[in-house]
């Protein structure tokens, strides 16, 4: 187990120490217990209270949603275990004022219990309490043979619902209404790729293969209503939300808000694909889609996944979800809004219709009805190696990947490759009128779909040796140059542990005319790399932890290098 902890017994004590420290507007009162400062005063004046809480590892859930507008009290047990009816009770006491309390429960057993009972225990202090219990979840059906449908995200915007309502002034009866109207609207079903740590634990309560996907869990480890093989995000989306609308009855014209819940380790880059898929599914099924925030609101610590929460809203609901409040962890009311037409994202210009400027592609890639230029399509010989090339680099993908992901950022093969599919892609495009045009606009497709430093690179290599044929030199003079040009704009030499380690050698080599040559220069000069402490690219950050492995980027000129030998052998051969 790898956490940043000290002891799991000081785990929420600390937590909750350092989430106070950084928000002023909220104290501590001990038992698991933060408060907003002013809840003295909020009572006082008559504006009914609001907690929530349960078992930690839920954040922000949820002290994050502590503050106006919203909460004004959490109370957090152990790392997923209900806090204890004292805590709970300690909470009451502490921001219950004249106009009451309302609890916001999540249907877990001992979270019903222990606020339940410090509820009774209150009102029998005089202090008036309504308990509200969320029971979102879509994936189980409400049953004697289970306890019921599980509190899961859409908690949250019941705490925004029902916090707005208290805010504006609404009473103690009117406040626990409008919650419960909120909590039974609406539904919330997730997915997860990986389980996640209790500290106490010490290992995952759900262990998921590298290709498996749990359907319909809870929020604390355990296990889904199903497990399966992981299919596309756009069929993820397409079962939850078919799940939600019907388990809400929704049809044609109805409004809705959504909520993309990260469960705690999905990068935002997947929350955004899934809310796209979203936006197009509810669009589709002409359900109206009002309001949709993408986001971290209630997590299962580290697990890596997503919910989805659902509900059918109307005019006096999407007021109160657009109030304004002052939480750590619910957005701004404008960034709920949706967007009515997002942008679309538009395809990238090809060397026939674009230049690197921007303006009309050059008229060397185009054909031409000029009798003094002719136009030919790319030579054949040329587009074989290209085409031995961008298959050897396709083929290497994963060898490259995992090589750079142990000395690397792990993307070289992955850029390598999405590169030359572009290239395979657009060979239409390197017709022109000689071979220094159709490297040209090579180049600029590899500038355009390699990322990172390798793109620009070798759109160096490859425009360098354009220029230099142009100019009348012979083929290996011409990649030698190439090889300058890298040299140039990557500031790196032979001994820096790059591909210039490769390349050098084998352009040296070249000029005697043998390919194969060349490419056993490449091979030592990479296998050399495994014991040089890198000075360039991401390996110089790791110091001696690179030594033993040789440099991704080398490996790749051997690979591609080797794949035009072979071609050539073979031409030779026909």
């Amino acid at each position: 187990m790898k956490k940043l902890i000290n002891a799991p017994a000081d785990v929420v004590p600390e937590m909750l120490s350092g989430f106070a420290l950084a928000n002023p507007a909220i104290v501590l009162l001990g038992d698991g217990v933060a408060a907003r400062a002013d809840a003295e005063e909020l009572g006082a004046a008559g504006q009914v209270a609001l907690i929530s809480g349960g078992g930690a590892g839920h954040e922000p859930a949820h002290a994050g949603y502590i503050g106006r507008g919203m909460l004004t009290a959490a109370v957090a047990g152990d790392v997923f275990s209900s806090p204890s009816a004292d805590a709970v009770l300690t909470a009451i006491r502490a921001v219950g004022g004249p106009a009451g309390v309302v609890l916001i429960v999540k249907n877990y057993t001992g979270d019903r219990l222990n606020f339940g009972l410090a509820a009774e225990i209150a009102r029998g202090e005089g202090i008036p309490v309504e308990l509200v219990v969320v029971a979102d979840d879509a994936a189980l059906a409400d049953s004697d043979d289970n306890a019921g449908r599980r509190g899961l995200a859409g908690t949250v915007l019941v705490h925004k619902i029902a916090g707005a309502a208290a805010e504006s002034g609404q009473s103690l009866a009117d406040v626990a209404r409008i919650a419960r109207a909120a909590a039974a609207s609406v539904a919330t079903m997730g997915v997860a790729l990986s389980g996640c740590t209790v500290p106490a634990a010490g290992k995952a309560g759900l262990d998921l293969g590298p290709d498996e996907i749990e359907w319909g869990l809870g929020i604390h480890g355990e296990p889904g209503v199903e497990r399966g093989p992981i299919p596309t995000a756009d069929e993820i989306v397409d079962r939850l939300l078919g799940q939600l609308v019907a388990d809400r009855d929704l049809s044609k014209g109805d409004r809705v808000v959504l909520l993309v819940n990260n469960l705690g380790g999905t990068p935002a880059m997947e929350l955004g694909i899934i809310a796209h898929r979203a936006v197009d599914y509810l669009a589709a099924q002409e359900i109206r889609l009002e309001r949709l925030w993408v986001g971290t609101f209630l997590t299962a610590l580290e697990m890596a996944g997503c919910s989805l929460s659902l509900a059918r809203v109307g005019d006096q609901a999407l007021t109160f979800l657009d109030a304004p409040s002052e939480t750590t962890a619910w957005p701004a009311a404008h960034l709920g809004r949706v967007s009515s037409n997002p942008a679309e994202p538009q395809p990238a210009a090809t060397p026939s219709t674009q230049s690197a400027s921007g303006s009309p592609a050059l008229a060397h890639l185009q054909p031409t009805t000029d009798a003094t230029t002719p136009f030919h399509p790319i030579d054949e010989s040329l587009w074989r190696s290209v085409s031995a090339v961008c298959t050897a680099l396709i083929g290497a993908e994963q060898q490259l990947t995992d090589l750079d992901q142990l000395v690397g950022d792990g993307d070289l093969g992955i850029s390598l490759a999405r590169g030359a599919r572009a290239v395979l892609a657009a060979k239409a495009d390197y017709d022109g009128t000689d071979d220094a045009s159709a490297l040209r606009g090579i180049a600029a497709t590899i500038r355009r779909t390699v990322g990172g430093t390798s793109g620009p690179l070798y759109a160096a290599l490859v425009l360098r040796t354009a220029a230099a044929l142009t100019a009348g030199r012979s083929w290996p003079e011409s990649f030698a140059e190439g090889v300058d040009a890298i040299a140039e704009l990557g500031g790196a030499k032979i001994g820096d542990r790059t591909m210039l380690d490769a390349l050098l050698p084998a352009a040296a080599q070249l000029r005697t005319g043998v390919l194969a040559d060349a490419v056993a220069a490449a091979r030592k000069g990479t296998d050399e790399t495994a014991g040089i402490l890198a000075r360039r690219g991401r390996s110089s950050y790791l110091g001696e932890r690179a030594l033993g492995t040789v440099d991704p980027g080398a490996e790749a000129v051997v690979i591609w290098l080797d794949a035009i030998a072979t071609e050539h052998a073979a031409l030779e051969v026909s």
